[in-house]
């Protein structure tokens, strides 16, 4: 199958290292994968802030830019939702873009959902001998649906002992623009999501969008915590690094 690359906003400015993971991972399950050099930003930080034009051009540009692949898989939930959730309402008004757009939102998937629910993988390779708990995002698990994908992932990973998350889906307190305009509230909300994360013991926080784990991996680092924020694409990426056929 073909498979485009959606790399967001906050991988290919901040974190490669989680669409190379992406990358790898899929094309270990003999994706065709492709990464559309054309594509921008899904407009969802311009939407938030009022400015529906802004939104409406860039959303136009990513439409264009993802049409000619059987399906298209994001490391973030937050940005599949909002394909999903907006673009319907941003192209109400333009029938053939809107027609366009629908199609890219049957076939957007955040990379989890992607892996079981199209993939179908029930076990990875090789291993990750470590105690993990897992951080659902608002966005995924509200507006995508996306809740028992991830867990399902990450048992079955060989040696991954995951740790039940108290209070999992409260929020980390990113919101985007919400984390700078009101930055004192949005770090108190991370701070108590992170009591929780240090009482499990894990070694690793695993996460499906980029936007929760690097809100609260700097507040990790700020308050010395030995806990590594992993998107979970980087956590299979490990796993198949240690299954012997990649070695």
């Amino acid at each position: 199958m073909k498979v485009a690359l959606f790399a967001s906003c906050v991988a290919d400015q901040l974190y490669p290292e989680v669409a190379r993971s992406v990358g790898r991972v899929l094309r270990h399950y003999d994706c065709e994968l492709s990464f559309p050099p054309s594509q921008v930003c899904c407009g969802q930080p311009a939407l938030n802030s009022g400015y529906f034009a802004e939104a409406r051009r860039v959303a136009s540009v990513l439409v264009d830019a993802l049409a000619d692949t059987d399906y298209v898989v994001a490391p973030s939930g937050s940005c599949a939702a909002m394909v999903h959730h907006h673009y319907a309402e941003l192209f109400r008004d333009d029938p053939k873009r809107g027609a366009a757009a629908e199609r890219l939102s049957s076939k957007i998937y955040e990379f989890s959902q992607f892996m079981v629910k199209v993939l179908k993988v029930d076990r990875i390779p090789g291993s990750f001998p470590h105690a993990v708990t897992f951080h659902p995002s608002c966005h995924a698990t509200r507006l995508l649906g996306v809740r028992s994908e991830p867990l399902s992932l990450l048992s079955a990973v060989p040696g991954v002992e995951l740790v039940p998350l108290p209070h999992a889906e409260d929020c980390c307190g990113f919101g985007g623009t919400f984390a700078i305009k009101l930055p004192e509230i949005s770090a108190a909300i991370a701070d108590e999501k992170l009591r929780h994360v240090s009482g499990t013991g894990a070694r690793y926080l695993v996460g499906t969008d980029l936007g929760c784990l690097m809100h609260l991996a700097g507040r990790m680092q700020r308050r010395g915590m030995a806990i590594e924020a992993l998107h979970i694409a980087q956590l299979l990426d490990r796993a198949l690094g240690a299954a012997p056929e990649a070695a």
